[in-house]
C-alpha cells in the first residue's frame, strides 16, 4: 500500500515552514491522540502515522530531501526517521516529536520548554488544630484565640528562597523541566532531575534567613469565632491561614476541629440535653416540685408526680442545645432517680418500720414482681 504524502497526513501545505509544521501537528495530535479516541480501532495506526511524518518534516535536512525526492529518499537504509516512527520512534523516538505538543495536550506537565515548568508556584499544605470547648461555650458561642504553629513566606526573601529576594536561576541540567530523559533501548525514561530535585530551578545565593526554602517556622496567633452549636466532631476551615505555598503559590487552609469537653451536670446527644436529678423518697411518694439548672445559665421548676419511681423522664422544651445552622433548639430531658436515705436516726427506722408495717397495696411494681415469682414456683413444682 503506498505510503502517504507527509504534508497531506499533517493536514499542512507544500513549502509550509518549520514554525507552521508544528502548529500543524500539534492541532493533528490533539485530535488524533488514542487517548482521546478510545471508540476509534484505527487511532493508534493514524497517531503512528502523524508522528512518522512529523519526524521527517521537522528535521531541515530530511525535510529538504523529502522535498526533492519524496518517500524514496528514505528507503534502501537512507535516513530512518520515517520507517520505524510511532511509539517506539526510529532514529527519532515518539517521546521527542510528542514532547512538542504532549503540554498542550495533558497540561504543563515536567514543566514546558525552559520556563521552569515545574518550578510553578505550588499551593501549601493545609494544617489541623484540635480545639476543645466547653458545653456552655459550645452553647453560647465564643471567640477564641489559638497558636498555630505553622510555615509562613520569608520577610526577607520575600518567598524566593534568594539572597536580597533575587529571582532563582534556570536550572543547567534539566533546563526548567525538572525532569531528564535517558534512552534506554527502545524506551525512553524520564527521572526527576537529580540537580535541582524536580524544581526546575536553582537559588545560587540561599537567603540566610530561610536557608534558602522561602520559608520560615513560625507560631500564629489567630481569633477565631466558635458558633454556637458546635459538638465534636465539627470541622471549622479558615481559608488561607494554613502553611505558606512554594514559591509565591497561595497558603493552604487551616481546618479546627472541635472536641466538647464533658460536663458535669449535662450529658449530650446531638441538639438533646440529659440530666439525671435525685429526689428524695418523700418526693417521689407524696410528689412535689423540684428546681433543676439549664444549660443557659437559669432555673426551671419541675412537678415531680405522685408515685414517681427512678428512671421515669420529664421533658423541657428548647431548653437544649441550639441546631449550628440554625433551626431552633433542642429538648432537655430529665430523668429523676429516687434516692434512699441513708445513716437513718433511731427515730426515722422506727417511723420507717412503722410505715411498713401498715404499707400494704402501696407497691405496685414489687407486687406484680412478686406474683409473677409465685406462678413462677408454682409451676416449677407441677
Amino acid at each position: 500500500m503506498a505510503k502517504r504524502d507527509y504534508y497531506d497526513i499533517l493536514g499542512a501545505s507544500k513549502g509550509a515552514s518549520a514554525e507552521d509544521l508544528k502548529k500543524a501537528y500539534r492541532v493533528k495530535a490533539k485530535e488524533l491522540h488514542p487517548d482521546r479516541n478510545s471508540d476509534n480501532p484505527n487511532a493508534e495506526a493514524q497517531f503512528k502515522e502523524l508522528n512518522e511524518a512529523y519526524e521527517v518534516m521537522k528535521d531541515a535536512d530530511k525535510k529538504a530531501a523529502y522535498d526533492r525526492y519524496g518517500h524514496a529518499a528514505f528507503e534502501g537504509g537512507m535516513g530512518g526517521g520515517g520507517q520505524r516512527g510511532g511509539y517506539a520512534g526510529g532514529n527519532g523516538d515518539f517521546a521527542s516529536a510528542f514532547s512538542d505538543v504532549f503540554e498542550d495536550l495533558f497540561g504543563n506537565f515536567a514543566g514546558g520548554r525552559g520556563g521552569g515548568g515545574r518550578s510553578r508556584a505550588q499551593r501549601g499544605s493545609d494544617l489541623r488544630y484540635n480545639l476543645r470547648v466547653s458545653m456552655e461555650e459550645a452553647f453560647s458561642g465564643v471567640q477564641k484565640t489559638i497558636n498555630v504553629p505553622t510555615s509562613v513566606t520569608c520577610d526577607i526573601c520575600h518567598g524566593t528562597g534568594a539572597e536580597g529576594g533575587a529571582e532563582p536561576v534556570t536550572c543547567p541540567t534539566c533546563s526548567g523541566m525538572g525532569k531528564v530523559r535517558a534512552q534506554q533501548g527502545f524506551f525512553t525514561v524520564e527521572r526527576t532531575c537529580p540537580t535541582c530535585n524536580g524544581a526546575g530551578q536553582m537559588v545560587k545565593n540561599p537567603c540566610k534567613a530561610c536557608a534558602g526554602h522561602g520559608r520560615v517556622e513560625k507560631d500564629r496567633s489567630l481569633s477565631v469565632n466558635i458558633p454556637a452549636g458546635v459538638e465534636t466532631g465539627t470541622r471549622i476551615r479558615l481559608a488561607g491561614e494554613g502553611e505558606a505555598g512554594m514559591r509565591g503559590g497561595p497558603s493552604g487552609d487551616l481546618y479546627i476541629f472541635i472536641e466538647m469537653k464533658e460536663h458535669a451536670i449535662f450529658q449530650r446527644d446531638s441538639v438533646h440535653l440529659f440530666c439525671r436529678v435525685p429526689i428524695t423518697l418523700a418526693t417521689a411518694a407524696l410528689g412535689g416540685e423540684i428546681e433543676v439548672p439549664t444549660i443557659d445559665g437559669g432555673k426551671s421548676r419541675v412537678k415531680v408526680p405522685a408515685g414517681a419511681q427512678t428512671g421515669k423522664q420529664m421533658r423541657l422544651r428548647s431548653k437544649g442545645m441550639p441546631a449550628l445552622r440554625g433551626g431552633g433548639s433542642g429538648d432537655m430531658v430529665i430523668e429523676l432517680a429516687v434516692e434512699t436515705p441513708v445513716n437513718l436516726t433511731a427515730r426515722q427506722k422506727e417511723i420507717l418500720r412503722e410505715f411498713d408495717t401498715l404499707a400494704t397495696d402501696n407497691n405496685p411494681e414489687g407486687s406484680s414482681f412478686f406474683s409473677k415469682v409465685k406462678g413462677f414456683w408454682d409451676g416449677m413444682k407441677s
